[in-house]
């Protein structure tokens, strides 16, 4: 689903709605990450509550709707409620898929599980970006190319209902086995105080967390834009739109395999100097392979610290406690998504996409020198059982 729009939504702002200013056309982000955001900090609560399997459900019944709005949406706003739509059901249903990857496979793995959780999710993104930019270069932005959410959202809520079972007993059983560890719940007030300044090592991760997706936000809301303003055909722009996720799919897995073994700060901070360095590449990109350079490295250090900064959370807290602060740092990744697209939109209005794409690098390395500061790996024998009450 996210997929279909990060190819066609920036550029049916301007063709099907008139949008010139790149903040207003950075406002469907904004809507997305704010609630998405919303939803990842009581999606944990929820689940306590209703059970996993039913909070994943209703995360898709939330989808469905999302390709209809656009297709007939009359005026941008509909567009935007799409997305909101969309950040709600992201923030139920994939906050289940972290949750439950990391209930089934234990503290030692889950590196691993999440590495494959964001390798399955950011292909599938890749792909259908550039799918979606091919059906709009041959039929137009709409409808045709949300036809395809239309079945995605349909699928994956039927598959949800009917195939997956909870794992909620999972968790208990990795509580009961850490008995000795403090892990009853605690309130959602104090897992957010603790998350996010409270523990040096939680905000260090936290801040990472919303930085990540500030720059992803404007790969997304104004890259396409960038690429526009250079002459690029829509197919190119299709092709760069689907490079970077891609790369950053692929390489999850194994990203989250290695933290597993050589531990989470060093692929953190490498990672964010990457991106750091691929967003400025952008700048530079004089040829269509420069852009394509620029679009990998910037994939390869979002590999590195996406999967990795929620393990590190994950092994920082108590079974029990997992869901609500992995929640609360989900929280503030997608509040990143917000930022990026005010920030971004803002000053690429004020003072051009080239400083809006420039600031948004210095960002980017700036969170990644904190995490170096504020954060250290723990020893595998301690995964998950390090607490702070």
């Amino acid at each position: 689903m996210v997929g279909l729009e990060r190819t066609v939504l920036p550029l049916l702002a301007e063709q099907d709605f008139g949008i010139t200013s790149a903040a207003v056309a950075a406002s469907l982000v904004g809507g997305f990450g704010l609630a998405k955001a919303i939803t990842n900090l009581f999606a944990g609560a929820v689940a306590e509550r209703i059970t996993r399997r039913r909070t994943l459900v209703l995360g898709w019944a939330f989808g469905v709707p999302v390709p209809l709005l656009i297709i007939w949406a009359p005026a941008w706003e509909w567009v935007v409620f799409a997305n909101v739509l969309l950040g709600i059901n992201q923030g139920l249903a994939w906050s289940m898929t972290v949750n439950m990857k990391v209930d089934l496979v234990g503290p030692r793995r889950r590196g691993l599980a999440l590495g494959f959780n964001e390798t399955a999710g950011y292909m599938a993104v890749g792909v259908f970006a550039f799918v979606s930019g091919l059906v709009a270069e041959q039929w137009g932005a709409r409808p045709e190319p949300f036809y395809l959410g239309i079945a995605l959202a349909t699928v994956a809520l039927a598959l949800s209902a009917i195939f997956v079972r909870d794992t909620t007993a999972h968790m208990q059983l990795e509580a009961r086995q850490h008995s000795s560890v403090a892990s009853h719940p605690v309130p959602l007030r104090q897992t957010f105080a603790e998350t996010t300044w409270r523990r040096r090592d939680l905000f260090g991760l936290s801040q990472a967390g919303f930085a990540v997706n500030l720059n992803d936000a404007v790969a997304w809301a104004i890259f396409p834009l960038y690429f526009a303003t250079q002459g690029r055909s829509l197919d190119e722009i299709a092709l760069l739109a689907a490079i970077y996720p891609l790369t950053w799919g692929v390489l999850q897995a194994p990203a989250g395999w290695a933290s597993d073994h050589v531990g989470r700060r060093g692929l953190i901070v490498g990672g964010f100097l990457l991106q750091a360095a691929g967003t400025a590449a952008v700048l530079a990109g004089s040829t269509f392979g420069v852009l394509v350079a620029a679009a990998v490295v910037l994939g390869v250090g979002k590999a590195l610290a996406y999967p990795t900064l929620l393990a590190a959370v994950s092994d920082a807290v108590a079974p029990a406690r997992r869901a609500s602060s992995l929640g609360v740092y989900r929280f503030w990744r997608d509040l990143g998504a917000l930022g990026g697209a005010v920030l971004g939109g803002v000053l690429a209005d004020l003072a051009g996409l080239d400083i809006a794409i420039a600031s948004i690098a210095l960002i980017t390395l700036g969170a990644g020198i904190v995490v170096a500061i504020t954060n250290r790996d723990p020893q595998p024998s301690s995964f998950a059982l390090e607490v702070h009450p």
